[in-house]
């Protein structure tokens, strides 16, 4: 037996029997090298397969992937074109620059020859990596298809590998559709390890381990078990253990609101060469985490590399449920309408899915959730709502509590847009979702969503988390500027109307001390060059001034008790928001939802 011959034959035994990525790819170089030197075409051609490894675009750097693709194709150029070898050289070829471009023709082509070929090897092979080709949402019944056939294969090549392979693909598989007997299939593939363990399957069960704690909502647990799962995934060789748990660690980050605190780690991980080919989740996470961090700016760049041209040509990985889930929460954080529109549309044909990166890394519950934020930003509430009520469920039915929190709390949001906080529907979601937050340890988003007013000469600048618009100063306003800038505080409608400390029955509009301080900036305004804003400013302050004086300028008095305050604050806060929605309806909605007038007044985001 050649030296080569002994090295490929520990090289397999590493990567189809152990499961060993990595001691495989050390043994497979070897013997390569050695068959090169000695001419053995068929030795080299078995070592440039063992070089591929069990997976579709294991060797990341440029570097890596050009030497593999050079072996490869020197070995077939070597061997008889009409053997077993040659179909395997041209499977793997095909579904490499398949993977890399997000396609699949190629690989499904050449797995009909592989069939009709009759070689039991060439055709497990074909059928896992054509399989890894088609993981975009609208491929599930095919992938089941092709994951039955493999473990049908694994009993005639006398390969452990294949066998666990199809098993593993059936097992993602239906978890990858949400089907409700997804944990059979993983208990009888935990079975089959237990006497023997195959270390790449197991990183990928580990991954599935820290998806259902996540699910479960066990957090410490969930994070404890990542970082159990990098460190059997590099144990194993697999590249994908460093984003994996990057993914992790964003989800749970992501429910314990807590995301903005990784978008430095993201903006490192996003310039590394260990990420796919074809997964854009880091850039759309990083989107999210920026925005919550209110680095607008990051975001908005982050958005924009994801939309290229057109969204749509995003290809349809394995991550591209999760990347849609991360550009619609970016987008609402913006106030990115256009971009949630985009969204919604192509999602909207994969709606119940469940949000799962790759597989089973992570999962982020329902589709009808993505869809129901994507309808909020657009405006669109009624939509929102169907949405999210589907959502509510779908999560129930996954066992995916902090998403069935995070759905009915946005659910509540809907229905207060909609009817009002005080809707019945509105607080019993919200209250429950308030409820079994605190439950798990989560933070909801409520800071996210509040609305703010500056002062821009006359008119005011009103923003809702990226929406804005230029509303007219009036005294209502006024009142509007103070409940938002207090949330969730009561204050008197006869304190926002005058001096709370004069007599409730004569308040002076502007007390004395509000009087001098606009003098007194009306003398600083006069000492400045002449400009749109100073004069915009000078003529607010005498408006305000001559609004407050009566006749021979005595104080303009607030005639009235408490009732009277309450009607006359009350009708000047409702015209305010009248005219802000005039101007921009999805602020107006919310204003009236969460705006609430009285004796005392406030504002009441969450």
């Amino acid at each position: 037996m050649s030296t080569s011959t002994s090295t490929i034959a520990s090289g397999e035994r590493a990567l189809y029997v152990d499961g060993d990525i990595h001691s495989g790819r050390r043994c497979f170089d070897s013997a390569y090298r050695e068959a090169e030197r000695s001419g053995d075409a068929p030795e080299m051609a078995r070592a440039a397969l063992g070089l591929g490894g069990l997976w579709v675009h294991e060797h990341r750097t440029a570097a890596e992937a050009a030497m593999v693709r050079l072996r490869q194709r020197e070995a077939l150029a070597r061997v008889d074109p009409a053997s077993p070898l040659a179909l395997r050289l041209r499977v793997r070829l095909a579904a490499e620059a398949d993977y890399r471009t997000g396609g699949y023709d190629q690989s499904l082509a050449l797995l009909g020859k592989a069939r009709d070929a009759g070689d039991p090897v060439a055709l497990a092979e074909a059928l896992s990596l054509a399989h890894h080709c088609v993981l975009g949402p609208e491929h599930g019944a095919l992938r089941l298809e092709l994951a039955a056939e493999l473990i049908a294969e694994g009993s005639r090549t006398g390969r452990r590998s294949d066998l666990l392979m199809g098993l593993l693909w059936n097992t993602v598989d239906l978890f990858l559709v949400g089907d409700p007997h997804a944990e059979r299939s993983l208990g009888e593939l935990r079975g089959l390890l237990k006497g023997h363990d195959h270390l790449a399957v197991g990183f990928v069960l580990s991954a599935i381990d820290v998806m259902l704690s996540i699910r479960a909502g066990r957090f410490e647990e969930a994070e404890a078990l990542a970082a159990d799962c990098a460190e059997r995934g590099t144990a194993a060789g697999d590249v994908d253990a460093t984003g994996w748990y990057a993914v992790q660690l964003a989800t749970i980050r992501w429910y314990q609101g807590r995301i903005g605190e990784l978008a430095p780690a993201l903006v490192e991980l996003a310039g590394t060469p260990v990420l796919s080919a074809v997964d854009n989740s880091v850039y759309a996470g990083l989107a999210v985490a920026a925005a919550t961090a209110g680095d607008r700016r990051l975001a908005e760049s982050m958005l924009a590399r994801l939309r290229g041209r057109d969204l749509a040509e995003l290809p349809h990985s394995s991550s591209w449920l999760m990347s849609m889930y991360a550009i619609a929460e970016a987008a609402a954080l913006l106030g990115d309408a256009v971009t949630a529109e985009q969204v919604y549309r192509l999602l909207l044909p994969y709606a119940g899915m469940p949000v799962i990166a790759s597989l089973g890394a992570a999962c982020y519950g329902s589709t009808w959730h993505t869809l129901g934020m994507a309808a909020l930003t657009m405006g669109d509430v009624e939509r929102a709502i169907g949405h999210l009520e589907a959502a509510v469920h779908d999560n129930l039915a996954f066992g995916h509590w902090p998403a069935v929190v995070l759905s009915r709390y946005r659910l509540a949001e809907a229905y207060a847009l909609r009817h009002g906080s005080h809707d019945g529907r509105a607080r019993h979601e919200l209250a429950r979702a308030e409820r079994d937050a605190d439950a798990l340890g989560m933070t909801l988003p409520c800071a996210s969503r509040q609305v703010a007013m500056a002062r821009a000469g006359r008119q005011w600048r009103v923003e809702l988390h990226g929406r804005g618009t230029l509303v007219d100063h009036s005294v209502g306003m006024g009142y509007l500027a103070t409940l938002l800038a207090n949330p969730g505080q009561e204050i008197p409608a006869a304190e926002l109307a005058g001096n709370p400390h004069a007599d409730p029955a004569r308040q002076p509009v502007l007390d004395e001390e509000a009087r001098r301080s606009y003098r007194r900036r009306l003398e600083q305004l006069d000492e400045l060059p002449r400009s749109e804003a100073v004069e915009a400013e000078r003529d607010w302050l005498l408006a305000e001034l001559a609004a407050a004086t009566g006749l021979g300028g005595r104080d303009r008095q607030f005639a009235g008790n408490d009732e009277r305050a309450r009607i006359a604050v009350g009708k000047a806060i409702r015209r305010a928001v009248d005219r802000i929605a005039a101007a921009d309806r999805t602020i107006g909605d919310h204003l009236r939802a969460t705006i609430h007038t009285g004796v005392r007044c406030s504002y009441g985001p969450g």
